[in-house]
């Protein structure tokens, strides 16, 4: 497979991602709420996800108790609670705050994973836990420089942090089931199950917006949300993660955040300062500790697709 192809569509699924945190800004919550804006995403998602299980595996179901129990705690937590909180917290916080404290995610596969499936934590990972930590700490409780109601901007940021722990989870527990079945048969049904969390939350709010006043760059936006964010950029990574190897795709977990404050300073929706920069080389140090392939006698290699996979939102 070309190498190029491979760059291009990992870059193109970082720039999806990282423009979505300034282009989010724009529709919550002068146009719509939070919880209306995860309808439509999930809504949309869970009926494209569908076709697409139907036309490449029909036949095939999730079969099993353990299976499926496992299905629905992935549709509550990787798409329910991870959508609910990510679009509640963008919409209190900043670009910046949110692209980067989405980086711990791969520090809490690795506790996750150190919990549910006995793997052991090294002491080099060990420190950069600690180090990824302090850094999102002293981001989650840092005042924002646009002069924001300082309580706005912690709650926002809490919001990320649960929508960055739920969605690492997530990605511990979504991995056998990946590997079992088809993956358009996994996504239709967490997707469906993730639907059924967030519609009696959201569907309210969507109802009562006033979609009459929404200008052509909104439903543009909106459409992003949908389209490219839900379905593209999802359909890249998996793409990517056959032929790509685990140190280029952790290359493009650092890049995500970089993008993302670029496009956020570049469209005037946030400033990135001295203290955010500080708090991200913590944050960034921290994750390579944990991410890098410490070989020990007794550290089994981590498998390359959960860091990854900590890009997916």
């Amino acid at each position: 497979m070309s190498s190029f192809r491979i760059h291009a569509a990992l870059f193109l699924a970082a720039l999806i991602y990282a423009a979505t945190y300034s282009l989010a800004k724009d529709l919550m919550p002068g146009y719509i709420q939070p919880q209306a804006a995860v309808v439509w995403r999930i809504g949309g998602a869970t009926l494209v996800f569908g076709l697409l299980k139907l036309l490449t595996a029909p036949g095939e179901r999730i079969v099993g108790a353990a299976d499926n129990w496992r299905a629905i705690a992935c549709g509550v937590l990787g798409i329910g609670l991870n959508q609910l909180a990510f679009f509640q917290g963008l919409s209190l916080s900043t670009p910046i705050n949110a692209s980067l404290i989405q980086t711990i995610s791969p520090i809490v596969v690795v506790l996750a994973s150190a919990v549910l499936l006995g793997e052991r934590i090294t002491p080099p990972r060990l420190l950069g836990i600690a180090l990824g930590a302090c850094g999102a700490a002293a981001l989650v409780l840092s005042r924002p420089p646009s002069g924001k109601v300082a309580a706005d901007a912690l709650a926002g940021n809490l919001f990320l942090l649960f929508n960055a722990t739920v969605f690492a989870l997530y990605l511990v527990l979504v991995a056998p089931l990946m590997r079992k079945y088809h993956a358009f048969t996994v996504l239709a049904r967490i997707f469906l199950v993730g639907a059924a969390v967030v519609l009696p939350v959201g569907l309210p709010q969507a109802l009562h917006t006033d979609y009459g006043r929404f200008p052509a760059y909104i439903w543009a936006e909106l459409g992003y949300m949908v389209l490219f964010l839900t379905i593209l950029a999802y359909l890249l990574n998996n793409w990517a993660l056959k032929y790509a190897s685990p140190n280029l795709l952790g290359v493009y977990i650092y890049l995500q955040p970089v993008l993302a404050v670029l496009i956020a300073v570049a469209l005037g929706k946030d400033v990135f300062t001295l203290d955010k920069a500080w708090q991200a080389a913590l944050i960034f140090l921290g994750v390579w500790l944990v991410g890098r392939n410490w070989r020990t006698a007794s550290a089994k290699p981590k498998p390359a697709a959960v860091p990854a996979e900590a890009t997916v939102e």
